[in-house]
């Protein structure tokens, strides 16, 4: 059974796009999606990702979009990830419209597509309010706001929830820093019970922001969309920018704009490409 799939990225962070609206519509009851997933994403034995997305029909909203990480876990939401789901859904057809909303595990998030010559060159999303609460982080104790000893180093973090949890870290040296020493230490820190996602995170200006990430899930990777809005949100509590401008977030694979209204709402501007389409068989990543 051959499978067609898309790979895109949102600034360098990719997955492999499968349509389960049209196509493989019983593909969840057929398969181990979690396993399928790992294959598929290994860099050496399958097509290379950071993760796969399923395009879904949705009860809730005018799509369903499951993330599944590399390493086969699921994440609740998605940034880079549902902008390219916006490009997905339009470009295939599967919606006339360029303004719909998508379900995910974190709630319905609505999508605005900006169109070049009827193709999709960047998408706005809604990504919903902040939360503070370490309910909602699965952090251990009440207070967001912690201190962190990480092998020979100390970490100041503040927690976030973007829809999905993340621990967002100011320093002066981002140029210098070891992402992946210590990013994968603190992702999985004792008082996280969950994991977390982790930005560490240099103010620029007071509408620039340079960041670099470590993926619950998936690693270092070259841009986090919740991530960004994570950092965001947790400077703007702090009155580290202009809260009227929209702000630059740098990652090392681009830059996405980022704000919020007057309910605090938090929106997300960013690219969404594809590289490219092709198929695959079925049985031999089972």
């Amino acid at each position: 059974m051959r499978i067609n799939f898309n790979k895109m990225h949102g600034l360098g962070n990719d997955y492999i796009y499968l349509d389960c609206v049209r196509e493989n519509k019983n593909l969840l009851n057929e398969v181990d999606i979690y396993a399928l997933a790992r294959k598929l994403s290994d860099r050496n034995f399958g097509i290379g990702s950071d993760g796969l997305i399923l395009i879904l029909k949705s009860d809730a909203a005018d799509f369903k979009m499951q993330i599944i990480n590399s390493d086969g876990t699921e994440a609740e939401m998605c940034g880079n990830g549902i902008r390219c789901a916006g490009k997905f859904i339009y470009e295939k057809k599967l919606i006339d419209r360029n303004s719909f909303n998508i379900e995910t595990k974190s709630g319905i998030k609505e999508l605005k597509l900006m169109l070049k010559n009827n193709l999709v060159d960047k998408v706005k999303v809604n990504m919903g309010k902040a939360s503070f609460d370490t309910r909602k982080i699965n952090m251990s104790g009440n207070e967001n706001r912690i201190k962190l000893k990480i092998l020979n180093k100390n970490f100041g973090c503040e927690c976030v929830s973007i829809g999905n949890p993340h621990a967002v870290i100011f320093i002066d040296d981002l140029k210098n820093l070891d992402v992946k020493k210590y990013g994968r230490e603190i992702e999985t820190h004792e008082c996280f019970k969950k994991r977390i996602n982790v930005e560490f995170a240099k103010i620029i200006d007071k509408d620039y922001i340079e960041v670099k990430v470590w993926e619950r899930g998936s690693g270092e990777t070259l841009a986090c969309g919740t991530g960004a809005c994570a950092v965001y949100a947790v400077a703007f509590k702090n009155n580290l920018i202009d809260k009227n401008k929209k702000v630059k977030i740098k990652l090392p694979g681009g830059e996405l704009e980022v704000f919020c209204d007057e309910n605090k709402n938090i929106f997300m501007i960013g690219e969404a490409k594809n590289i490219f389409e092709g198929s695959f068989d079925l049985n031999d990543f089972i």
